[in-house]
């Protein structure tokens, strides 16, 4: 529920160790993010890069094919029931800032629907003169009337929270006596129409955590003050956040109050009757949700009782009475197996939905209780070789969307009968490249310790094995997250149909094989994730489908990391380098803007002891002199608050300073995700593949 509330990161509770000496660090004015200096510095290289790439002769074509896809009026405008319509999100090149609009399902299954926008976010930032991103709609359940909108200048994580009226399409005026947050990073959930959970900062220095994330828990009243909330839960400073939420069984809610003490650890309290309750629960367990009186546990590590053990990777249940009395029942409901691990449960009004992940691809499986109790499954009709998506779940229904997706197929979407498992195909994407020219292969590979490794490779039919192709090699291997198969128009567009091949690595880190996968990378095994990246590109290169000449690789946020290890590493493995919105300074990470919350994966490098694993793969502390290095292409952005601009900054500053030749590039708005509107996606994509082209060809 709470526990990965930040897509990427994780603290650690304080460690009592040796610590380390500071050492001096001459870049690091560049952490100033929008001071005089660095800014200049910035625009300076910015206009280096931006001539250097755009050079290449293909680049407008590039931005153009970039453009169409991203605005391309036939992608499926997905979709989410709030009541009685249907809500979408659409951005194209008359909303830039996007459109939040609504229509019937009936007029959603027709090939061109008519919508009624809700709000319009291009018309709330001319009138307000704030560059406004829109970053979500929380409505408040099950009456769904009033809802809170995040709103983010330049799309920043810290967005200010007004409340909107969903039935006047209107923000709620002042004489509504409206719940309205200031810009920060806040976490507000609805309790009742006038009663919320609040976290967020009070400017009293001690409200947030170290990570930058609301360490208080508040009760908020309609109508009063938020200076007089009254505070129900106080967590550690050293935790990543607390929270407060309400999850429902059919219609009854569950009050949680989260204290998430990293981002895989947390304790789970029920606020009832004005009181907190602790719940027994595994620290490192996540709450998947309740149904039918039962709480459903998702287990990160073995648990053992009194009665029965249950693995790792397992969902267990056990009845919501029985825990808050501290005497928990626990029993399986599904556990995993050799090669098959949960990678999405759901909860509708009659049964459980299980997405797993087999060798990497996916298969959904309903799971309902007969008469006596016993779980019986049924496997939904879906193509086994894709990425199945499930979303819109809502406990008030068994109808629900599923979305079908492959390298080379678009985008599907599909209405499914939960009782039936009848499925109606809603929209679906056009092909929008030559995909019948290319075709996917899985292979598995041997990494340094004997672990096999799966990967993709998307490559065309007639592909000469000369070891010339040029090659791109997609990897993250980080916080439990899956990479898997799905459709990329300008991958297609703009790499496939340029003559690329395009790879995901599965590396270890991530959740392809479930919560064991990620573990044993973390810490002081992170390294492991980096031989098996490794093993991967010199399996790209023995197949002869590319050589160290033509092999470029990408990566961002964690993924950034992973390729500044890999570049450090093995320089002379790659001959291009994609580092986008990187962590790389891997000694002072924990603090710059949300990095506090990333210790639990990478460990605390204020810990001498700690700080020897992790110096041995910051790259930001293991460039040398002398070393030829491909020329690497870093990305950023001013506005991203989550990974600190500084890293990139920094390291392409000391990078030149050493005499080797470097790009960078940094989007002076756009957040986390690099870019903030469609004409922005575009070019900077652009400039990825133009830097592809000149470096691999």
């Amino acid at each position: 529920m709470l526990k990965r509330i930040i897509p990427l990161c994780v603290a650690s509770a304080m460690t009592m160790a040796t610590p380390i000496q500071a050492e001096e660090d001459k870049f690091i004015w560049l952490e100033d993010v929008e001071g005089a200096k660095p800014m200049s510095w910035v625009k300076q290289q910015n206009d280096v890069s931006a001539a250097h790439i755009k050079a290449y002769k293909g680049f407008d074509s590039l931005v153009a094919n970039s453009l169409d896809i991203l605005n391309n009026k036939a992608r499926i405008p997905y979709a989410s029931r709030i009541g009685e319509y249907f809500y979408n999100f659409w951005k194209d090149e008359t909303h830039t800032r996007g459109i939040y609009r609504r229509t019937t399902l009936e007029e959603y299954a027709k090939p061109e629907p008519k919508w009624e926008t809700v709000l319009d976010i291009d018309a709330l930032g001319k009138a307000e003169g704030v560059n406004w991103v829109y970053k979500g709609m929380n409505c408040q359940y099950p009456l769904n009337e009033r809802c809170f909108v995040s709103l983010s200048r330049g799309g920043a994580d810290a967005a200010e929270v007004r409340e909107f009226d969903l039935t006047t399409k209107t923000f709620v005026d002042t004489a509504q006596k409206p719940f309205l947050v200031n810009e920060a990073k806040s976490i507000v959930s609805w309790i009742d129409k006038d009663t919320v959970f609040i976290g967020t900062d009070f400017g009293d220095g001690k409200s947030m955590t170290d990570s930058g994330y609301p360490s208080l828990v508040k009760l908020w009243k309609r109508g009063t003050p938020l200076s007089e909330a009254k505070t129900i839960f106080t967590g550690d400073k050293a935790s990543v956040a607390s929270a407060g939420y309400v999850i429902f069984d059919d219609k009854t809610p569950l009050n949680i109050i989260t204290e998430s003490l990293t981002f895989y650890t947390a304790k789970h309290y029920v606020y009832q009757n004005d009181k907190l309750i602790p719940l027994p629960l595994p620290a490192d367990a996540d709450i998947k949700g309740y149904f039918k009186g039962q709480l459903y546990i998702e287990l990160k590590s073995e648990l053992v009782t009194d009665k029965a053990t249950f693995k790792q990777g397992a969902v267990v249940m056990t009845p919501v009475d029985k825990l808050i009395a501290q005497t928990p029942e626990f029993s399986e409901f599904v556990s995993p197996t050799a090669s098959s691990f949960i990678s999405q449960i759901n909860f509708s009004k009659s049964a459980i939905f299980v997405t797993w992940l087999d060798d990497v691809k996916s298969k959904l499986v309903r799971y309902m209780q007969n008469d006596k109790g016993e779980w019986q499954s049924e496997i939904a009709p879906f193509e086994a070789n894709g990425t199945l998506s499930v979303f819109d779940v809502e406990r008030d229904s068994d109808e629900f969307f599923v979305d079908y997706t492959s390298f080379l197929e678009p985008s599907t979407l599909y209405r499914l009968n939960g009782t039936t498992l009848k499925t109606e195909k809603i929209k679906g994407m056009p092909q929008q490249f030559a995909a019948d020219k290319f075709e996917t292969k899985q292979y598995f590979v041997k990494s340094k310790d004997g672990t096999k490794v799966p990967y993709f490779v998307v490559m065309a039919k007639d592909i000469k094995l000369d070891a010339s192709n040029p090659t791109l090699l997609y990897g993250y291997g980080g916080f439990e997250v899956s990479r898997l198969p799905a459709y990329s128009a300008t991958v297609g567009k703009n790499w496939l149909e340029q003559g690329g091949v395009y790879v995901l690595g599965n590396i270890r880190g991530g959740g392809e094989y479930g919560p064991a996968w990620h573990q044993a990378a973390l810490k002081e095994n992170r390294h492991k994730a980096y031989e098996d990246f490794e093993a991967i590109a010199e399996d790209l290169i023995a197949r002869k489908i590319t050589s160290s000449q033509h092999l470029g690789i990408q990566g961002g946020s964690n993924g950034g990391l992973l390729m500044g290890a890999a570049f450090t590493r093995r320089p002379e493995l790659y001959n291009a380098v994609v580092c986008q919105v990187p962590l790389l300074d891997m000694k002072r990470y924990n603090k710059l803007l949300a990095g506090a919350s990333w210790m639990g994966e990478y460990g605390n490098p204020d810990i001498a002891e700690e700080w020897q694993y992790i110096k041995t793969y910051s790259p930001y502390h293991n460039l040398k002199q002398g070393v030829k290095y491909p020329k690497v292409f870093f990305t950023t952005s001013t506005r991203d608050d989550r990974v600190h601009p500084a890293h990139a900054r920094k390291m392409v500053a000391k990078m030149e300073d050493m005499g080797i030749d470097v790009l960078y590039y940094e989007n002076i708005e756009g957040g986390h995700a690099g870019a903030a509107d469609n004409t922005q996606a575009a070019e900077l994509s652009s400039m990825v593949y133009a830097y592809l082209m000149q470096q691999l060809r």
